[in-house]
């Protein structure tokens, strides 16, 4: 396994030009691939915007399974790329014990917190944005059922689960269904299932189904689509898998954050810590396009936007889950 880890990031490496003498940036993807239209991808356009902008390349990751974390990690931070930036909370344990032993290497992890001086913790509000879309998916929904996919059942999906039961049930849902995938990380790619309890949720009466499930997602935003319901893409700006088909999408700035991190390597200017962003920040946001500006209407805007202020201001709290696993809402 080891030389098949080592063969591919060789590989990755060898397809790149010559990097900046200053900086030499690298990304490692969560399980899913760079390509999974939504949290993965989101990571891969800040990257790549940030070799546009700059003429620098990087070098790039897939991780196929969890043995190859650590020594994928490791074999970046001994070739000396900095920064280095982990798209998913599963790195948290490499990153932990890498980023230890290269004290004078920049890291930053999305989704997860290490407490240590050169790592920049990256994590986001989902519960913020999440609440903007279910206050849209409750006055889109004709039969005032709306449903809630998510990925694998970890705390950080039901911060996207307890906004979105917010929000819709402060414009007016009756009952907001939910489901999870599944308790393992194959819970992040598989359409198939995805769709199959998008089905059963509209069977029960949902016309608006938000998913939070990376690559699996796809196939919930399918199944809503052929059964001519709504959904709610994530992380990615997602309106366009199926236009006129997606309500929103609940917009999680990770593109942001990469591109924000490599720059600052670059310009000498990165600094470790939590950061916390929300829509104060404009971490997260929904999504707004030719896709579906004709299923929102100016009246559905004026809410959203109202209640986006009022959270900006601090008028409005977002609540999340509590320590007992229980959303107030």
């Amino acid at each position: 396994m080891k030389r098949i880890v080592l063969g591919l990031l060789a590989a990755t490496a060898m397809v790149l030009p010559a990097f900046a003498a200053d900086v030499q940036p690298a990304i490692l993807y969560d399980l899913g691939g760079k390509f999974d239209k939504s949290f993965n991808e989101a990571a891969y356009h800040g990257a790549e915007k940030f070799k546009t902008e700059t003429g620098v390349a990087y070098v790039e990751f897939e991780v196929s399974n969890a043995s190859q974390r650590e020594q994928a990690l490791r074999r970046f931070a001994e070739d000396g790329h900095n920064p280095i930036v982990m798209a998913g909370f599963a790195w948290e344990d490499a990153l932990k014990k890498v980023a230890a032993e290269y004290p004078d290497l920049n890291f930053a992890i999305i989704d997860d917190a290490v407490d240590l001086p050169n790592v920049r913790s990256l994590v986001f509000k989902e519960n913020e944005g999440s609440y903007l879309v279910g206050i849209l998916a409750a006055m889109a929904s004709k039969s005032k059922k709306v449903s809630f996919v998510g990925g694998m059942d970890i705390p950080l999906i039901r911060k996207f689960e307890c906004g979105y039961v917010g929000g819709a049930k402060s414009a007016g849902a009756t009952d907001v269904i939910q489901n999870m995938t599944g308790d393992t990380p194959a819970a992040w790619n598989d359409p198939a299932k995805g769709g199959e309890i998008a089905k059963t949720q509209i069977d029960q009466g949902s016309d608006v189904v938000y998913a939070a499930a990376g690559g699996t997602g796809v196939g919930v935003l399918q199944a809503a689509a052929d059964a001519g319901k709504l959904g709610i893409g994530v992380d990615s700006n997602q309106n366009g898998l199926q236009p006129g088909k997606v309500l929103t999408s609940m917009m999680k700035r990770v593109d942001v954050a990469v591109y924000t991190a490599f720059m600052d390597g670059k310009n000498g200017t990165f600094k470790g810590g939590v950061e916390n962003l929300g829509l104060k920040e404009g971490g997260v946001d929904y999504a707004m396009d030719d896709n579906n500006k004709a299923l929102v209407t100016d009246e559905m805007k004026a809410a959203v936007e109202k209640a986006k202020a009022d959270i900006i201001a601090g008028k409005l709290e977002v609540h999340d889950y509590t320590a007992d696993n229980a959303c107030p809402y």
